[in-house]
């Protein structure tokens, strides 16, 4: 992803959520992933997709099992 592309996804990830602490921050290397923070906290990771001259991006979430409540 283009800084521009990173400031836009940002952009529309904040406003959608309606949080200003959401970050995305370029990869460190060409080819690492994209990550994605709320605050100092890593959530996830930011995908782009060409098909066909169309662009598409995509947002995995990672939720590890020791940040859950426990179970009932």
């Amino acid at each position: 992803m283009t800084p521009t592309e990173i400031a836009r996804v940002t952009d529309y990830l904040r406003r959608t959520f309606d949080n200003n602490q959401i970050a995305i921050d370029a990869p460190k290397k060409k080819g690492h992933p994209i990550e994605m923070r709320i605050g100092d906290e890593f959530v996830g990771v930011v995908h782009r997709d060409e098909d066909e001259g169309e662009v598409s991006y995509s947002l995995n979430l990672v939720i590890l099992e020791e940040d859950l409540p426990p179970a009932p």
